[in-house]
């Protein structure tokens, strides 16, 4: 699928304004593929049996298309299968932790964040060449430069790996950034206001056991 210029602008819909905070929702493409490419962890919801229900899991972007890695044991995943029902409707989330936001006063303690919502029909991959495409997108998306470093799926490990498809259609970002929004009453109170970033990082990486001495640290570990 060809990925749209960047100035482009995905379109507001009654799904993806916010009730809430509306000034800080985005909906420029360039934002919502930045957010979604800095992480690799997703949460997907979904309608089982009447009752909502949210899954953690691996996902990658590839134009504007989501790949989300399941197994074909997966309750999503069989319903997204199912002949009769082509199709599952999703919400997947994405969110940044930032900074940890205290104020002087309880109520008005806050996070910054970035956050992207896709609201969408979710499809089952069955074509194999996609399906291998969408495997490796995942894996290099978790660790750049893996997915040649490492033994592709065989048949058997083919055949219980799922991947939904979820096109970036209906989407929506947002974002808060800045310091406390302190009451003009509170600003005299000798309590510590403030923004505590955080940050993500990598440990140094540690062999296996029973890895071979000879098998240096690939660079794409390094780079990490």
């Amino acid at each position: 699928m060809p990925e749209p210029t960047s100035s482009a602008a995905y379109r507001p819909t009654d799904r993806t304004v916010p009730t809430r905070s509306a000034n800080r929702a985005s909906y420029d493409r360039e934002l919502v593929h930045g957010i979604l490419d800095e992480t690799y962890l997703c949460h997907l919801g979904f309608i089982r049996d009447g009752a909502p229900v949210v899954l953690p899991t691996l996902y990658a972007r590839v134009g504007e298309r989501l790949y989300v890695h399941g197994s074909t044991g997966s309750r999503p995943l069989r319903m997204a299968g199912d002949a009769a029902d082509p199709g599952l409707a999703v919400c997947l989330t994405v969110t940044h932790v930032d900074g940890l936001v205290l104020a002087r006063s309880a109520f008005h303690h806050s996070i910054n964040y970035r956050s992207v919502v896709v609201h969408g029909t979710a499809y089952q991959v069955t074509d194999l060449d996609e399906r291998r495409t969408a495997l490796d997108a995942v894996v290099d998306h978790v660790v750049p430069g893996r997915s040649h470093d490492s033994r592709p799926g065989n048949a058997k490990e083919l055949a219980a790996t799922a991947v939904l498809r979820l096109d970036l259609d209906e989407v929506s970002a947002k974002v808060r950034t800045g310091g406390p929004n302190d009451e003009p009453e509170d600003l005299s109170l000798p309590h510590w206001t403030g923004v505590v970033p955080v940050v993500r990082g990598y440990g140094t990486p540690v062999p296996a056991d029973d890895l071979d001495p000879a098998v240096g640290l690939p660079g794409y570990l390094s780079a990490l």
